[in-house]
């Protein structure tokens, strides 16, 4: 043996490499991977802890374990991939050993099922079956078992629903970073008050995926120092209770997403917030009045995030909202204070009232990181936005690469010809549905002046509008190919002399 493989640096460094490049998430048949650390450890005793140790490393179910048990070991070996255990008795103490073998080895561990689960009932209610355990994923509800997957070195914990033992998990899993409960069904009054009290036990939190919490849960986490991501997804069943709230400074949140039934619940957590920290925020929401819109916007604004804030979605679908009466509000106004501003995504209803180039132009000024525009309004409305106005708003956005925005190309305002500016940031470009006259000169302007746009996107038009915009993208292909072939030819006759 080259004594290189004596130094276990460059040894863990090699079977890593073998572990991570042959087939590394086949589930299917054993990867090829795995039949090269498997053979990797019955080579020598110096590869033997190394290999063994990746081998076992991440765990598609318990299967494999059970395969280590004498008594199970030719059934399993037999069915291979559709084993079933119905009518097979627990195992007894000695098999425990033989199950654990090399389950102190396991670091990260899905389970997809609960069909073996009855094989482990002899287990004490306090063991730890995988103590160096980092990552948990339990795609099912696995009653009466889930202490048995928890370990106090556990880092991550999916969830698929609000488990009766979830405290569990805060109470055995000290150093918890990551949860995430994902529920696909709305959950009931207890349920989430079982979510709350349990995540009010966690203390090491980094990340939090999880349905709507209660005050007493939203206070604990503005106390924890390490807490940097909370996304809320969820029915939100009862308002929070802000005659009784205390306010709540978050200072190390950088991401914040809601994805719920009802706007409320967003502007009642940031009004009684201050996120200084934050760096993104995205609502999705089932319908947002212009009366929520004005308290969500009011309530950003205020939350001290103004000045760090890079990245804005704001989604809601419902297009049975009213017109605001107000004919002064303009959403896009709104956000002119973010000066950090790198993306932004409006689409609920009346999203872009009012817009025009004026306005498009002392938004493009008011952020000059701004990489990617989108404002995507399900009341269509005549476009007010032509080229010249782009191109002014362009200007001041160097670093623009995405922007969707109703236009009005029927209106042709500037002359390819004549203007000399070109934005080559700009990459991709979506008109939506807007209607287009003089399709040459718009594939003309389009190629002289965003050289960087293949084509251009219009979004679910009728079938006049995508006829006419399919028309400018295959004329722009053409001129770009002409000048790819004159680009060409003029280097080769260069090269030639």
């Amino acid at each position: 043996m080259h004594h290189a493989l004596l130094i276990s640096e460059i040894l863990l460094d090699i079977f890593a490499h073998v572990n991570t490049n042959l087939d590394p998430l086949s589930y299917g048949e054993i990867s090829l991977a795995r039949k090269s650390l498997a053979t990797l450890a019955a080579t020598c005793k110096t590869f033997y802890e190394p290999a063994m140790d990746l081998l076992w490393a991440d765990m598609h179910g318990i299967v494999p374990l059970l395969g280590c048990v004498t008594r199970l070991h030719p059934m399993i070996h037999a069915g291979r991939y559709t084993w079933y255990s119905e009518g097979i008795n627990p195992l007894c103490e000695h098999e425990v050993r033989q199950f654990l073998r090399h389950a102190h080895r396991v670091r990260s561990l899905q389970i997809p099922f609960d069909n073996h689960f009855h094989l482990l009932s002899v287990f004490p209610i306090k063991t730890y079956m995988f103590p160096r355990l980092l990552s948990l994923s339990m795609v099912l509800h696995p009653t009466g078992y889930l202490h048995l997957f928890l370990s106090p070195t556990l880092r991550r914990c999916f969830l698929p629903l609000i488990h009766p033992d979830l405290k569990l998990i805060a109470t055995y899993c000290s150093a918890l970073e990551d949860l995430t409960v994902k529920v696909p069904c709305p959950s009931t009054s207890d349920e989430l008050s079982l979510l709350s009290d349990s995540v009010r036990l966690c203390k090491q939190l980094v990340t939090l995926y999880c349905p709507p919490l209660d005050w007493a849960a939203w206070e604990h986490l503005s106390n924890l120092p390490t807490l940097l991501s909370v996304a809320i997804c969820g029915e939100v069943f009862c308002p929070l209770d802000t005659d009784n709230f205390v306010f709540t400074r978050f200072l190390n949140i950088t991401a914040l997403s809601f994805h719920v039934n009802t706007a409320s619940y967003v502007i009642a957590v940031m009004q009684n917030s201050a996120f200084p920290s934050l760096k993104e925020f995205k609502m999705v929401v089932r319908a947002l009045p212009w009366e929520d819109a004005e308290q969500l916007f009011h309530a950003l604004s205020q939350c001290t995030a103004s000045q760090v804030l890079e990245h804005i979605d704001i989604l809601s679908r419902d297009q049975r909202v009213p017109e605001p009466s107000d004919s002064s509000l303009t959403p896009i106004a709104q956000f002119f204070g973010f000066t950090q501003l790198q993306t932004l995504q409006l689409a609920f209803p009346h999203c872009c009232i009012r817009l025009d180039n004026h306005l498009l132009l002392k938004a493009m000024s008011s952020w000059p990181l701004i990489r990617s525009l989108k404002l995507e309004d399900p009341h269509l409305r005549p476009a007010t936005i032509t080229f010249c106005g782009l191109f002014a708003a362009l200007r001041q956005s160097p670093h623009l690469h995405t922007l969707h925005v109703s236009m009005d190309a029927v209106n042709i305002d500037v002359d390819p010809q004549a203007e000399s500016f070109q934005h080559k940031s700009l990459q991709t470009l979506d008109v939506r549905s807007s209607h287009i006259a003089d399709r040459e000169t718009v594939a003309q302007i389009i190629f002289s002046m965003l050289p960087s746009v293949e084509s251009v996107i219009y979004g679910y038009s009728g079938r006049h509008i995508r006829y006419a915009w399919q028309e400018v993208n295959k004329r722009l292909k053409s001129l770009k190919s002409s000048a790819a072939l004159g680009r060409y030819v003029t280097g080769a006759a260069v090269g030639g002399t």
